[in-house]
């Protein structure tokens, strides 16, 4: 669930290149309506589409037969965790969308860091299989911490429940991101 949300965050990138190439935002410009609309527009969209992303991989886990061992609030939360999670990294993708010149750039502009942030991770090995010199970077990388803590909703595991353990690293980095990446993307969109 994890690098699929991740992955499909780029699509922020992507979609704010070609708005901007296209001159779709100029025409907003025009309009009666909120400098904030287009972007926050922007995200909340992206936002709404990384939901029903992850309730499609539930409902086609569930087919194969994937159950919540935690039940169905667990399940939710881990959702709800990874939706914020793609949300956030889609501040950043708007930040690269408006950088570049056209989608195809911003496309792989987002992959560039979205690919080692991704498979520096626990999403596909554990941490320790990896050398000792790349390991205290996967295992502080939010797509590692964002990975188990997924992992530990869906298995009921009690080290999750509540604000402990693995939650408050991520809900750190999911806030930290948003208030880095937020701002600079509203003055980069102030400014094309």
């Amino acid at each position: 669930m994890v690098q699929t949300i991740v992955f499909g965050s780029s699509a922020t990138s992507v979609g704010l290149a070609d708005d901007l190439q296209k001159g779709i935002i100029d025409r907003f410009r025009s309009l009666p309506i909120a400098r904030s609309a287009v972007l926050g527009g922007r995200i909340a969209a992206d936002t709404v589409r990384l939901s029903a992303v992850a309730v499609v991989l539930v409902v086609v886990g569930y087919l194969v037969g994937f159950r919540f061992e935690g039940g169905p609030g667990m399940g939710l939360l881990m959702v709800i965790v990874a939706v914020a999670f793609g949300s956030s990294m889609c501040w950043i993708m708007a930040n690269i969308g408006m950088g570049v010149k056209d989608p195809e750039t911003a496309q792989t502009a987002g992959f560039v860091w979205l690919f080692p942030l991704t498979f520096v991770s626990s999403v596909f090995t554990p941490v320790y299989t990896m050398p000792a010199w790349l390991q205290p970077i996967a295992r502080n990388n939010p797509v590692t911490l964002v990975a188990n803590l997924l992992r530990a909703l869906s298995l009921g595991t009690p080290s999750a429940v509540g604000w402990s353990g693995m939650a408050i690293p991520v809900v750190a980095w999911i806030i930290g991101i948003t208030v880095v990446a937020a701002p600079l993307a509203v003055r980069r969109y102030r400014k094309v």
